[in-house]
């Protein structure tokens, strides 16, 4: 019923809301996430890879796994990856982009990741809903949050080829390089 498989789908919802969740409790701040948060979504990252691993695994006969995989699952790993995504890329897109970027961190401590965590949850539970009227805009979301991510890594490299890292201040001024990212 969505168009990304299930991992995808929590991967690119999950990052979606990671930035839109940064976006708000941190405008453009840029410095490393507290020790507590980088553990926590290296643990998510290290989940996303024990699932793929798992899920491939059962594709190979008589090949020993974990568990079933299941979409649920699947769905979760790609969730937290898609948070670790979001928590990395918030950063580096401000500190590449803006001259006046703050550089604190918008991560600052376990509580404001927990926010982000218990909406990452509250996503993948109206995701396994299957209520058509939740799924259709989440699916426009992950769709999109395809673009959105590739668009900032890509504006980013633009920015990064042509020297003009630090150059920004209003967003208007950075229209250009996400054009020259989304294309």
């Amino acid at each position: 019923q969505l168009p990304l498989c299930a991992r995808c789908t929590g991967m690119y919802l999950g990052a979606v809301l990671g930035l839109l969740y940064q976006a708000m409790i941190s405008r453009k701040r840029a410095g490393a996430p507290a020790k507590s948060v980088i553990v926590s979504v290296g643990l998510l990252v290290l989940f996303f890879a024990v699932d793929g691993l798992n899920s491939f695994l059962t594709l190979i006969p008589k090949a020993p796994y974990l568990y079933q995989p299941q979409n649920w699952w699947r769905l979760l790993s790609g969730t937290g990856m898609g948070l670790a995504i979001a928590i990395a890329l918030f950063p580096g897109f401000n500190q590449t982009m803006w001259m006046d970027y703050d550089p604190k961190s918008g991560m600052d401590s376990w509580s404001k990741f927990g926010g982000l965590f218990a909406l990452a949850l509250l996503l993948d539970v109206l995701v396994l809903t299957e209520n058509p009227v939740l799924l259709y805009p989440l699916a426009l979301v992950s769709a999109a949050g395809v673009l959105l991510v590739l668009t900032m890594v890509y504006s980013m490299v633009w920015v990064m080829i042509i020297g003009a890292e630090n150059r920004y201040q209003r967003v208007a001024q950075i229209l250009t390089p996400l054009v020259a990212g989304f294309g």
